[in-house]
């Protein structure tokens, strides 16, 4: 490990891993996070950043989409998708009028965006607001969660319906966990961005409804579970 800056906590914080084809950036990067006393690691390209993060585990991966070869949506997906590195937390780089991609993004499964030009100030404060995020996991959230048919394995971000295995994106698990978990509690779609994306997330309530017609459609029947109430949100049937 690099060095931490004179006043810093002794003890290294997480490891971060920055991916983005610019030098000054991932040097701009590297002494800010360095300062704060994170451990950094730096990759230039998506190959490279797919490599490092099965090998290394990274707490959190800050992304730029912007990539030679593979793109940042693209690792981002790759990420999401595999179940060793799936719980790694993304904070994408973004050029400014790149809305849809921060979308996509976020539906992929990335948890914050900033777009660039940013502030190293504004960027920390993000890193430590999704790294507290990941941290406050309770039981709640990781236990084995069996309602009706349907079996919920949070750690093996795997979901069943009388044993025949479901697959679900990073956003419609999320969002099926998150209303699982309270049956018979209605859920506005604000509530569900907050709840799976966490309060910086950019969806709209459009994307929520999008979302919702999929996970129904891949549920089957199981999909009637999921009941719209209408002017308000959605909720689980209650037991």
């Amino acid at each position: 490990m690099q060095g931490n800056a004179p006043g810093k906590e002794k003890m290294s914080k997480e490891k971060i891993l920055i991916v983005d084809d610019e030098e000054d950036i991932l040097e701009l990067l590297k002494y800010n996070l360095q300062k704060e006393g994170y451990q950094v690691t730096a990759a230039t390209s998506g190959e490279n950043a797919l490599t490092l993060a099965r090998s290394q585990m990274p707490a959190l991966i800050v992304l730029d989409l912007m990539l030679p070869g593979i793109d940042g949506l693209e690792v981002c997906k790759i990420i999401k998708n595999d179940t060793k590195t799936l719980n790694i937390p993304i904070i994408m780089l973004t050029a400014k009028g790149e809305e849809a991609d921060v979308v996509t993004g976020l539906e992929l499964g990335a948890d914050d965006y900033i777009a660039k030009p940013f502030s190293p100030k504004v960027l920390i404060a993000r890193i430590r607001n999704v790294l507290r995020r990941k941290k406050k996991g309770t039981a709640e959230t990781t236990a084995v969660l069996k309602i009706y048919d349907i079996t919920i394995h949070p750690g093996r971000h795997e979901v069943l319906v009388k044993n025949d295995k479901v697959d679900l994106t990073p956003t419609e698990f999320g969002i099926l966990h998150y209303l699982a978990r309270r049956p018979g509690w209605v859920f506005s779609r604000y509530d569900i961005v907050n709840g799976v994306r966490g309060e910086d997330a950019i969806v709209t309530d459009r994307s929520v409804d999008v979302q919702i017609v999929g996970l129904r459609k891949k549920l089957g029947r199981a999909g009637d579970y999921i009941e719209t109430v209408r002017g308000v949100g959605y909720r689980f049937k209650e037991l």
